[in-house]
């Protein structure tokens, strides 16, 4: 009974101190880090969109499938067609069956 008691109170002090120790923080910041927002800049995608699809003859779908892209990459390539060297993750993103999703 005795040695019982003895090893509740010995396994609930090993619990207690197991508890009260705190993890050092490991994701800490330094002074030279750089945050997520400024790697990449954010630019107005709807006036990059709006001048990628101005000659487009479905100009409202041009939009929003430009707005999509833009949204995921951060970039929009210069021009009304083609330059897609100048954004190559807008390049990249492809429809379901495998064409290109942006204009």
């Amino acid at each position: 009974m005795a040695i019982s008691k003895l090893l509740l109170a010995s396994i609930f002090l090993a619990l207690l101190l197991v508890h009260g120790v705190q993890p050092l923080p490991t994701n800490q910041v330094t002074s030279n880090s750089v945050s997520e927002d400024a790697k990449t800049p954010k630019i107005d995608c709807g006036s990059a969109c709006a001048a990628r699809c101005k000659l487009s003859s479905r100009p409202h779908l041009c939009k929003r499938a430009c707005g999509t892209c833009c949204a995921r990459c951060s970039c929009v390539p210069p021009g009304t067609y083609g330059n897609y060297d100048a954004c190559p993750c807008y390049a990249r993103l492809t429809t379901h069956g495998n064409k290109l999703k942006c204009p």
